[in-house]
């Protein structure tokens, strides 16, 4: 009985056990088809526009399901820890964060709200949890020659970077399944130094979160019962990963002895690579042509990845798959001074995440795109297929007849729309080099390719 009851205590048992229960939770109690079929009925969905990369409205209340998950099964494993009142405390200041994220992000979703208030109400939850469990960034080890912080500055910094991976976080929410999916890879790595620290509430905090994302992902993923992850849900997945990111940070070196403790503000940075390079590289690029950092547009690694030809799963995993290697990198390297190993992780996130940007994929999506406009018989879109493609919203089918139309005018091909099919009237023609006129404006010009 002793050895059963110890093995039930144990932290290998509890972090499976939490995980695999999360994932039970999310997908055998018909959670998320509930929220789908009231979002329906109440026509709570996520409407298509320019910039998304759907065509029907879905529903987009996912976040809802994935608190209800992470936060009832957190909840049912707190008899199993060791808690003292600091504890309990600080799982309460942490669950009253992300109910504060939730309804931010449940408004949001449903009504859009300036990005003031929505920055305002995300540092009230944040600081919940810097201000009242002390939970910051106090050292970075002599990254840039910056030694321990002050407490004031301490604070704001922390506050800054919770804020920078939460709206990270919501930025890479464009596609199927890529914003659950780094977030699991992060959790992850988040959760077996946790578990080397043998940090009970930290290392289920990461199971409890990677069962509840793939239970999430089931329904994502789905064709017939989709669901968006949404602001809602996005918001506190990237308060959560910055929670683990810093706790991360304040591991106990002498508990931790498979990587270089000192270096770990570096791996924290390759852990959470993509989101941050690539809410870095849109800001820039918005910046350069002179427009707000914070106005949404089809700018992103993804929306680049999809105009290349991949679909939503493709991209998500070739995205997975660079992060991963960015980590592996990182982690290999992590004996090299912290500045060196700062140049190392830089020059190699460039090298794996602009790599879609290069201009031998520009010159392949034009040839694709012109074999595809003109096939082996010489023939071109039908009426239907033509009509199809011009009622979508998506990124890669504005960018296709927008190249296709400055692809006739300066290369001199004869045009496939006038010549080659005597099925499509002239009107129908102008139609389309209308339609696509209207849509260039929205479309990136060669500075999008940083």
């Amino acid at each position: 009985m002793d050895s059963i009851q110890e093995m039930v205590y144990s932290l290998p048992f509890l972090t499976v056990t939490s995980a695999i229960l999360a994932y039970v939770m999310a997908t055998r109690f018909n959670l998320y088809p509930v929220i789908i079929y009231v979002s329906k009925t109440k026509k709570l969905m996520d409407e298509p526009e320019e910039r998304r990369v759907h065509t029907n409205k879905v529903p987009n209340l996912g976040g809802m399901g994935l608190f209800i998950t992470f936060s009832l099964t957190l909840l049912l494993f707190v008899p199993f820890l060791n808690n003292t009142i600091t504890d309990l405390s600080n799982l309460l200041s942490l669950l009253s964060a992300t109910i504060i994220l939730l309804f931010l992000g449940v408004k949001d979703d449903l009504v859009l709200m300036t990005p003031k208030k929505k920055l305002v109400i995300q540092l009230i939850a944040v600081s919940m949890v810097c201000v009242l469990q002390d939970v910051r960034i106090t050292d970075f080890h002599g990254l840039l020659g910056i030694g321990e912080l002050p407490y004031f500055v301490s604070i704001l910094f922390t506050v800054f970077v919770f804020v920078l991976v939460i709206n990270s976080v919501n930025l890479i929410d464009g596609i199927d399944g890529l914003a659950a999916s780094i977030s699991i890879l992060a959790s992850l790595a988040f959760g077996i130094a946790f578990f080397m620290d043998n940090d009970f509430m930290m290392t289920l905090l990461s199971a409890v979160l990677i069962g509840s994302l793939l239970g999430f992902l089931k329904y994502n993923f789905s064709d017939n019962r989709k669901i968006f992850m949404g602001d809602c849900g996005s918001l506190i997945v990237g308060f959560l990963l910055a929670y683990q990111g810093i706790k991360f940070l304040n591991i106990n070196p002498e508990n931790v002895q498979f990587y270089n403790s000192s270096n770990s503000s570096i791996l924290l940075l390759a852990i959470l690579s993509y989101p941050l390079f690539d809410l870095l590289r849109v800001f820039i690029v918005r910046m350069m042509q002179k427009k707000s950092p914070f106005v949404a547009d089809s700018n992103h690694i993804h929306h680049r990845l999809l105009r290349l030809g991949l679909n939503h799963k493709q991209a998500t995993f070739l995205l997975f798959v660079s992060n991963l290697t960015l980590i592996v990198i990182t982690f290999f390297t992590s004996d090299l001074q912290i500045n060196i190993s700062l140049i190392v992780i830089v020059c190699f996130g460039c090298v794996l995440y602009l790599l879609p940007f290069l201009g031998i994929f520009e010159e392949f999506e034009e040839k694709e795109m012109v074999a595809e406009v003109t096939n082996t018989k010489g023939n071109v879109f039908s009426n239907n297929y033509l009509n199809s493609k011009i009622r979508s919203s998506e990124n890669e089918v504005e960018e296709s007849f927008i190249k296709l139309i400055n692809l006739e005018k300066s290369n001199g091909v004869k045009s496939v729309f006038e010549t080659q099919n005597k099925n499509l009237t002239f009107k129908r023609v102008q139609e389309i080099k209308a339609w696509s006129n209207k849509k260039k404006n929205n479309i990136s010009d060669d500075v999008s390719k940083i």
